[in-house]
């Protein structure tokens, strides 16, 4: 074979020329492959695109016979194209019918060929189609030709994947390799139906200069930019909350070896050698890495192709200089947000009014991004693995919030699905606003107090259009997880006190800073826990560091001067611990009236029942109290001992257990007893069958995220309480794991609504 008449940057620049002409999309395609030829000084060039159900269908061809365009398809595996498809690698023979894979199909006429040269044509590791070269001659092409057929399939890729073959072939639905649909999996963290579109959060980066005009200048800026890379992995691994051993250093130190991997470094130089820019160079490293690791079977391999990911991105973005995030740019108006990982301050930048959903790849059910996914009622599904290496800005995506399903360019059939689904959950949220006005109350006259749950300033709209009667629980800690810094005082006050503004006449506790656990201060040094849940955190840290205790409380005193004032204290386990907080506030309320302060009107202290020890101490607690609020939450996994955030525990223990039930009816009883308001702020407060429960039990105000006020509304509108108690009261004894089965029985006899 003789060597090519021109050299790939002509090419590339003939091919773009053609890409952007006005023909139809087979003409562009047929002027592509007659380029190719004749640039690879070849008899015969076809393009195969992958299609629905696996097969890769001959789409475009100089010197094949043209009655095979569109009837020619072969499985992925089957015949030579079929096994580049299934390696992901190419394949260069002197003579292709020796090849045992070798499937003679009489309709092309290929039979006269003999020398045979076959590149995958990749985009993010996953297969669009196969580039193909044949000649009479038996010969072996050589590597700088390899290298121009794999150059030049990066470029067709671009093609494939921007639907600019949509027009081509049957009439059928084209659906071209990375835009075929998946259905995928995940945890879900935040309830609701999202339709709509892909923004990934760090814009996957598109390569559009793949040839280098200076090769000696491309290898100086690759080896500047592995060498940041190295320095900011070195950085990374030596920070000092990350610089401890275990298994967490196993993995960084990982991390580490693969960036200074010299094997990686050596293909993305020799890749550069080849003619194509740094980027390029690593795009097509990346794109080559994870098609073979994507067909291993080996879970570590796998699981490494996740850093190996990372490392390229990262690289990628330092090349070209690109460092932000999708929230800066032009989104959707149904905007789903893809990422690896988020933070709160993160998810915050985009434009709320845009954002239907959130897919994490990994994230956990009580990350920061999802308690504020949680507080703004967006649906979000973590632990989705694969779907960064699956998707692209612009695709359609459903997220089921509540299943934690993952439509990724769902077919037609699950687009109507879904989109009945939202209709009726549309319709679900008519009837609730419409009984926005009514009382609510049991069907036998219980008057029931119906609270939402808040920790931002946009919460607070939901209280009118929700008719809550007040807000049951503030989280104060958002403001300082989203803050680079800890609050001042003059902006806690300007903070607590636009709450109280928007809440107007309506009723709010504030929960004092529940930091620790899940939930961090990156300014505040927390050190390390084996048990963080158990650990130094809420109230324990707040008695710990009192100055900080004794800032926010005077920014609340402050900024409810001349109006009423409710604050609770999260994480209580003895009665003292609460009486030495109260005696802060109190301290606190003599030295703002002592300086002339305008104090509040009325000043309310509760204590958070979350910590199963104080609920035996309830009688020495509650003459302490104005009030007390029950956390589902952290008194559920307590009082069972397990992990709420362990994904194989989640489902294993109910709150609708006689164990549980039986507590909640304790604590009740025994805030009756001292005349002492309880409200129930906990997740399950908003479940209506968990609802009617605690309503059974006593419980006669409650508080929720809003989305959950209309469904709780319409339960307790519809059930006789006192039949309620008659029934439930006494399973209480009953030693079995869970009541639900009979709870539910019971609702559906007595024509209890559960689900609107």
């Amino acid at each position: 074979m003789q060597p090519a008449h021109v050299g790939p940057r002509v090419l590339l620049r003939r091919l773009r020329e053609v890409m952007a002409g006005p023909e139809a999309a087979q003409t562009r395609l047929n002027k592509i492959t007659t380029l190719i030829a004749s640039n690879m000084v070849a008899e015969v060039c076809s393009i195969y695109v992958m299609r629905p159900g696996g097969f890769l269908e001959l789409y475009a061809t100089e010197g094949l016979n043209a009655d095979a365009l569109h009837e020619t398809k072969l499985r992925v595996g089957e015949g030579l194209v079929g096994v580049i498809a299934a390696n992901a690698s190419p394949l260069n023979l002197p003579e292709a019918q020796a090849h045992p894979a070798f499937k003679y199909l009489p309709e092309t006429g290929e039979e006269v060929y003999h020398s045979f040269l076959g590149v995958p044509v990749l985009r993010s590791g996953l297969i669009l189609g196969v580039l193909t070269v044949q000649n009479r001659t038996q010969r072996h092409y050589s590597e700088e030709e390899v290298e121009a057929m794999q150059t030049t399939a990066m470029v067709l890729a671009e093609v494939v994947a921007s639907g600019e073959l949509d027009e081509v072939g049957e009439a059928e639905e084209v659906d071209l390799g990375h835009t075929r649909s998946h259905q995928l999996s995940g945890a879900s963290f935040s309830g609701g139906v999202a339709l709509g579109h892909v923004v990934l959060h760090r814009p996957r980066i598109h390569i559009t200069n793949l040839i280098a005009e200076d090769v000696r200048a491309e290898k100086e800026r690759l080896s500047a930019g592995v060498e940041r890379l190295r320095e900011s992995v070195d950085t990374m691994i030596t920070a000092p909350d990350l610089a401890r051993s275990g298994e967490h250093r196993e993995v960084l130190e990982a991390y580490r070896m693969f960036a200074h991997d010299r094997g990686w470094v050596r293909r993305l130089q020799e890749a550069v050698d080849t003619g194509l820019t740094a980027e390029a160079a690593v795009e097509r490293e990346q794109s080559n890495t994870r098609a073979r690791m994507m067909r291993s079977r080996d879970p570590y391999l796998q699981e490494r192709l996740h850093d190996l990911d990372d490392l390229a991105n990262r690289l990628l973005r330092i090349l070209t200089g690109t460092t932000g995030t999708a929230a800066g740019g032009e989104l959707p108006k149904d905007a789903i947000v893809v990422a690896r990982s988020m933070g709160a301050a993160e998810l915050l930048d985009y434009d709320r009014d845009r954002v239907r959903g959130v897919v994490l790849q990994e994230g956990g059910g009580n990350s920061h991004a999802t308690i504020v996914a949680r507080a703004l009622g967006i649906p979000l599904v973590g632990q989705v693995q694969g779907i960064l290496n699956l998707s692209d800005t612009g695709d359609s995506i459903i997220v089921d919030g509540d299943s934690g399903e993952i439509f990724l360019r769902p077919l037609q059939s699950i687009r109507e699905a879904y989109g009945e689904k939202v209709s009726l959950y549309a319709k679900r949220q008519a009837q609730y606003t419409r009984l926005r006005g009514e009382a609510a109350q049991t069907r036998d006259g219980t008057p029931i107090n119906l609270n939402i749950n808040a920790g931002l300033l946009m919460d607070l709209p939901h209280l009118e259009r929700a008719g809550a009667e007040g807000i049951g629980l503030f989280r104060t800690e958002l403001q300082f997880m989203i803050a680079s810094s800890f609050p001042r005082m003059d902006e806690q006050v300007s903070y607590y006190r636009a709450v109280l503004d928007s809440a107007g006449d309506k009723p709010v506790v504030f929960r004092t800073l529940d930091i620790g656990a899940d939930k961090t201060l990156p300014y505040l040094h927390h050190g390390q826990e084996e048990n963080p849940a158990l650990g130094w955190r809420a109230i324990r840290m707040s008695l710990d560091r009192p100055a900080l205790l004794k800032l926010q409380l005077r920014a609340f005193l402050k900024a409810a001067g001349g109006r009423k004032l409710s604050v609770m204290f999260p994480m209580v386990a003895e009665a003292d611990e609460f009486r030495k907080a109260r005696a802060l506030v109190d301290e606190e309320f003599a030295f703002l009236t002592r300086h002339g302060h305008e104090a509040p009107t009325e000043l309310r202290v509760g204590a958070m029942i979350e910590v199963p020890a104080l609920v035996w101490q309830l009688p020495a607690l509650l003459p302490l109290t104005d009030f007390v609020s029950v956390g589902t939450n952290d008194l559920l996994q307590f009082l069972f001992a397990y992990d709420r955030g362990n994904p194989q525990l989640a489902a294993q223990y109910d709150a609708l257990s006689p164990a549980f039930l039986s507590l909640m009816k304790q604590i009740v009883e025994q805030s009756e007893k001292h005349k002492v308001p309880l409200t129930v702020c906990g997740e399950i407060a908003g479940m209506p069958l968990e609802a009617l429960a605690l309503m059974a039990l006593g419980v006669r105000s409650v508080s929720m995220v809003p989305a959950a006020i209309g469904p709780v509304k319409t339960m307790l509108r519809s059930v006789d309480l006192a039949a309620a108690r008659e029934v439930i009261l006494p399973l209480l004894d009953h030693p079995d794991h869970s009541l639900r089965d009979e709870i539910l029985r019971f609702a559906s006899k007595s024509g209890v609504q559960l689900h609107g």
